[in-house]
This record gives structure tokens, sequence and C-alpha cells, in this order.
């Protein structure tokens, strides 16, 4: 759904976008140059890394072209820049949501194989975190496209997408628990950790940036705060737990663990 926007809005919304995909760019190539730093063992993780943010610059990319694609600038009688009007062609936000059906699994096996777990076990955690993800996703998705109408059925989305998010909280917190604690490197356990802290904190601003309509912010503003708000948490979620992996990996490299 499109809403007329100020200059200052659709500027807020412009620049955020902006940095978050340079955000995603930079880290991608971080995260590769430095693939031949760490172990073999460790390498595919690394690189999980840096492909779930190089994913995530793609599909920012194609919102920040559908953004401005949406909206025109023209000059007033006096010189003066007016308000963007819409050009009539949609703002795609989906793009975000295909990045997430891509990425969030990625984001939770990146963790899973930087444990001390069997190659069973780091399958087993990978595909039923994954799986879960997965119906997080696409759970959420319907309730996305509702901005000043059938609320109601927003915050429905938003309840049967919060079951599989909170199997998901406590498997990184509780059931992936003993694997971290079973690290004999202190500084180790405490990175893998705060990794798992991190994730759970990063992505429950998720919803509560979905609920943003459902509690009095509504149309362009609802708008402007969902897309900033969504680009804060994938850069705490990807780019910052993208560097945590990044250390736990150069961490059990130099310590031949």
């Amino acid at each position: 759904m499109m809403f007329n926007m100020t200059a200052g809005q659709f500027d807020l919304v412009y620049n955020s976008l902006s940095f978050t995909m340079a955000s995603m760019m930079a880290s991608t190539l971080f995260f590769w140059l430095r693939l031949g730093s760490v172990n073999e063992k460790y390498k595919s993780a690394l690189t999980i890394t840096g492909l779930v943010t190089f994913i995530a610059s793609y599909h920012y990319y194609r919102i920040f072209n559908s953004w401005v694609e949406g909206y025109a600038f023209g000059a007033t009688e006096d010189g003066t820049i007016s308000d963007p009007t819409m050009t009539g062609q949609p703002f795609n936000d989906a793009y975000r949501y295909m990045d997430w059906l891509l990425t969030v699994p990625l984001l939770l096996t990146e963790i899973v194989m930087c444990m001390k777990l069997s190659e069973a076990e780091i399958s087993s955690n990978s595909w039923k975190l994954g799986s879960a993800a997965a119906l997080m996703i696409i759970l959420g998705y319907p309730g996305e496209l509702l901005i000043d109408s059938g609320l109601g059925m927003r915050w429905v989305y938003w309840a049967l997408a919060m079951l599989p998010f909170l199997y998901i909280v406590y498997t990184l917190l509780v059931g992936l628990n003993a694997a971290a604690n079973s690290e004999a490197d202190a500084g180790i356990k405490s990175m893998l950790n705060t990794a798992c802290l991190a994730t759970v904190v990063s992505w429950c601003t998720y919803p509560v940036v979905y609920i943003l309509p459902m509690l009095g912010l509504g149309g362009s503003n609802a708008v402007v705060g969902i897309q900033i708000g969504y680009c804060i948490s994938d850069i705490i979620s990807k780019c910052g737990v993208g560097f945590l992996i990044y250390n736990i990996t150069i961490a059990k490299s130099q310590k031949g663990y």
C-alpha cells in the first residue's frame, strides 16, 4: 500500500535503505576476504556469514530501487523542491520477506556450525531451526500487507508467527546451551553465548516493529517507522552477529579447536 510522503519522510527511508545496503556490502567483502584466516573446519560457517550479507545486499538494492521508483520530485514555480508525489509504481516490500526467507535460516545455521556438535547434531539442529524460521516468515508476511485496515488480522498473523519464533528463542538460549558450555576455552564459551543472546535480542526488535501500526502509527508514519526499524534490526542481526561469528571462527582456528 502506497501513501503520500513528505520530503523528510522520503529521505529518512531513502538514507536508511542506502546505509543498510552499504553495511551489508562492506560486511560481505570483509567476511569473504578473511576466509583464508580461519581453519578449514570453520570456513563453511564464515562463508555462510558472508552469504547472508550478500543476499541482503541484493535485496536491499531492489528495495532501494523500488522506493525510488515509487515517488518522484518536482520543482514548484518558485524553484523550490516540493514533497514527492506517487508515480503509480508500487513499492515492493516483499523483497524484504524474500530476503528473510533465505537469510534467517542461514543465520541460525552459521551459529550451529560454530558449536561443538557432531555432524549429525549440526544437520538436525540446522534443519529444525531453519524450518521454524521459514514458517515464522511465511506466517508473518500476510499481516505485513495490512497497514491501515484489518489490524485485527495483523495481530493474528503476529501471534501465529510468534510460535515458531519462541521455539527458536528457546533453542538458542536453552536447547543449545549445553553445546556452548561444553567449550573448554572460557573466552570461546562466552562468545558463543553472546552470539546466541545477540541473535535473540536483535530478533526481538522485529515483532516490536511489526506491531507499530497496531499501536496507533498509521499511513506514511507507519511505513517510515517499519522501514527504519527493519533496517536497524537487519544491520544488528546480520552484520553485528556476523562479526561475532567471525570472532568465534578466528578464536577457534588460532587455538586449533
